[in-house]
């Protein structure tokens, strides 16, 4: 197959949404459908020894929800599907919002009783920022919920969309007999048992038809069609164009966890979401077709394998082809590298590959050459935009609770924070150690992994910190930067690059801080150079 058919077979998508709207269950049904897993697990259900597919990390199983993204491929109409499974809870939203910078399309999980929520609005924030097309599927129709017609308003009004339905709830909840397929016009009835196997769908081209009467009933037939012609005064038409280019957001209603509705929003999906899309970088616009190979680092995962201690480099291909033991060029480092066993991935599971293309997600096993944001090429110099640390919002000192494992303890600390889990500061005065995160759990997840997988422990003790600026001077040999560090010395720490950072206990001091040392610039992002 020539290397612009493996472009356009591509898509690369991530799915969002508040916690427990029903995202990693959605993302099981649709490799169900790929062929990938045979059975679905119960996702809700943490006793069940199974767990999801997709949430691999121990604790995620214990708690029952996803703390880190998770890859997973598979194929589907000749098409090549690569799924990024988001954490959805917010202490982990430095990591979803990283992500984001890989997909070229998203998916947006709405649980149909609670509406549109704060999470899923930061997220959708992000993707309409960068223009990212967005497909809408609400969740848990067989469920009692919102009238659907309220929701799609509600879509609109909380998340700044224009939404057009290319499927609709026939009933809800109790009533729920399935679901009617604008796209491709058929009716596919739910029997509300089919967890585990996959139904078949009516096809219904006429819905003044008769026969419409018999199969649903005189009444919600009525209004089914009442519905239809409501939706077809009201909404926009759907164009791909305007999908694409994020102007309108197509609409799709049913249950993940009762695999129902999955298969109408795959169908429409390969068809019509975007193949892999040009990404800007510092110098230049960079176009998927390009010959040369160039792709940045978006993630990094320490001990996927707790037998063995290694760490993947999450790569996300935006040109040309990665092939394998090919030398490429590594930006930061000014220095070439190359990989004997790149790998691809279906959720815990990996499999060498030896070419892979634009839209791929590549893991890179990391001796540490990598950091977040990395841009490898072939020789060019340049590197991808908007890929920053955000500043934590929750700083605590970190101290070794076993004397006889500081060596486990270091090592813990700094694989864990190359990972992006959460940010290391030294304070300059007295060298201690700082780690400061954007959310409070985060903290629960470095404790059981410092233990688990390094053998050390830790424990925490509070530090009143508001918000960690990096400093960045005018000129650093001014009287005005002297000044400034002599008074401030007590808050000043390093960042695990070595870039300075001023520790403010409030807003007030920030301001204060500005205006009294003009010539010192502060930033919230590390991404200032």
């Amino acid at each position: 197959m020539s290397f612009l058919k493996e472009i356009q077979r591509r898509r690369t998508f991530g799915i969002i949404s508040h916690p427990d709207a029903g995202k990693t269950t959605l993302t099981e049904k649709l490799l169900l459908f790929g062929g990938a897993i045979q059975e679905a697990g119960a996702v809700k259900n943490n006793k069940i020894k199974k767990g999801a597919t997709s949430d691999f990390m121990e604790i995620e199983r214990q708690r029952g929800i996803s703390v880190s993204t998770s890859v997973l491929a598979f194929n589907y109409k000749n098409k090549k599907i690569n799924i990024l499974d988001t954490p959805g809870h917010k202490d982990f939203a430095e990591d979803t919002f990283r992500t984001l910078t890989a997909v070229d399309s998203v998916i947006v999980v709405i649980d149909v009783a609670k509406g549109v929520e704060e999470q899923t609005e930061k997220l959708v924030a992000v993707c309409r920022l960068r223009k990212i097309p967005i497909i809408v599927f609400i969740n848990k129709m067989d469920r009692e919920g919102k009238d659907a017609f309220d929701l799609m308003d509600e879509v609109e009004q909380k998340l700044g969309l224009t939404v057009t339905p290319l499927s609709f709830p026939i009933g809800m909840g109790y009533d729920f007999q399935g679901i009617y397929n604008l796209w491709e016009q058929n009716i596919n009835l739910f029997s509300g048992d089919n967890r585990k196997n996959i139904e078949e769908t009516i096809a219904f081209s006429d819905v003044k038809n008769p026969e419409l009467e018999k199969i649903i009933g005189q009444k919600p037939a009525d209004t089914l069609r009442e519905e239809l012609e409501l939706i077809d005064e009201v909404y926009p038409k759907f164009d791909r164009q305007d999908y694409l280019d994020g102007k309108l957001q197509p609409v799709f209603f049913g249950s993940a966890l009762n695999n129902f509705g999955v298969r109408e929003l795959l169908d429409c999906f390969v068809e019509i979401a975007p193949s892999p899309r040009p990404k800007d970088s510092e110098t230049r616009l960079v176009d998927p077709k390009e010959e040369k190979m160039s792709g940045f680092v978006f993630k990094i995962h320490a001990n996927m394998d707790p037998k063995h201690r290694d760490r993947l480099a999450f790569i996300k291909i935006v040109s040309g082809t990665f092939e394998r033991n090919k030398p490429y060029y590594h930006v930061r480092q000014k220095k070439n590298l190359k990989f004997s066993s790149p790998n691809a991935f279906f959720a815990e599971k990996k499999e060498i590959v030896d070419i892979s293309y634009p839209g791929d997600i590549v893991g890179l096993h990391d001796t540490g050459n990598f950091k977040i944001g990395d841009t490898l090429t072939e020789g060019e110099i340049m590197s991808f935009k908007g890929i920053p640390s955000f500043s934590p919002e929750h700083f605590r000192y970190i101290n070794n609770a076993d004397p006889m494992k500081a060596k486990q303890l270091d090592k813990g600390i700094d694989q864990l924070m190359d990972e992006g889990v959460a940010q290391l500061f030294t304070l300059e005065m007295n060298n201690r150690k700082i780690i400061g995160t954007v959310g409070a759990l985060q903290y629960e997840v470095i404790q059981y992994r410092l233990e688990h997988e390094y053998g050390a422990k830790c424990t925490y003790e509070n530090f009143p910190v508001h918000k960690a600026c990096w400093v960045k001077p005018n000129d650093s040999k001014s009287d005005e930067f002297k000044e400034f560090r002599r008074i401030k010395q007590k808050f000043l720490a390093h960042d695990k690059y070595g870039q300075l950072v001023f520790l403010a206990d409030s807003d007030f001091t920030i301001q204060m801080t500005q205006n009294k040392y003009p010539n010192v610039k502060l930033f919230f992002t590390s991404e200032f150079e």
